[in-house]
């Protein structure tokens, strides 16, 4: 039984598809070749597992498009009492001036730093490297970002509040 093209043609009568969104750029075959649907053989035109473990710098670069560094106004929030301080820095001047300057208070409440844009695996270390005892991951803030109504950094944010 062989198809033809106009078994395979919109039939008459029906409006045509909407496309909501192609965000292409990735090849569908590898997928169809993991389930037999390609027609080549399973291991063909798939990549080889990675061998090494993943690290932080595999994170890297990250980018914030809605946050930026400037001036944050001080402000009342309400969190659980259990809620970790939660700092948010970039690779730039002043987030390294901030970091340096409120290292020592960091460290003392145990909060954990989120590096919501940094370029390089070395501006990420250069952050690290201020408050050694503190974890700072590269981690997207969009979502912070929004969810706080924050436009900028560096800040700090605890169960009572955001501040600068």
């Amino acid at each position: 039984m062989s198809w033809s093209c106009a078994a395979l043609a919109q039939p008459a009568g029906l409006p045509s598809l909407t496309i909501v969104a192609d965000l292409g750029g990735e090849p569908a075959r590898p997928y169809f070749v993991a389930i037999g649907g390609a027609g080549v053989s399973e291991y063909e035109g798939v990549q080889a597992a990675r061998t090494a473990p993943y690290s932080v710098d595999d994170m890297l670069p990250v980018s914030t498009p809605s946050l930026s560094p400037g001036r944050v106004e001080r402000r009342a929030l309400s969190m659980p009492p259990a809620f970790q301080p939660l700092f948010i820095v970039g690779d730039d001047p002043l987030s390294l001036s901030w970091l340096a300057a409120r290292g020592p208070s960091l460290s003392q409440m145990g909060a954990s730093g989120l590096a919501v844009n940094v370029q390089t695996a070395e501006s990420l270390r250069s952050l690290q490297e201020l408050v050694p005892d503190l974890r700072i991951d590269p981690v997207p803030g969009d979502d912070l970002a929004n969810r706080l109504g924050l436009t900028h950094y560096p800040a700090l944010i605890t169960a009572t509040g955001v501040e600068q």
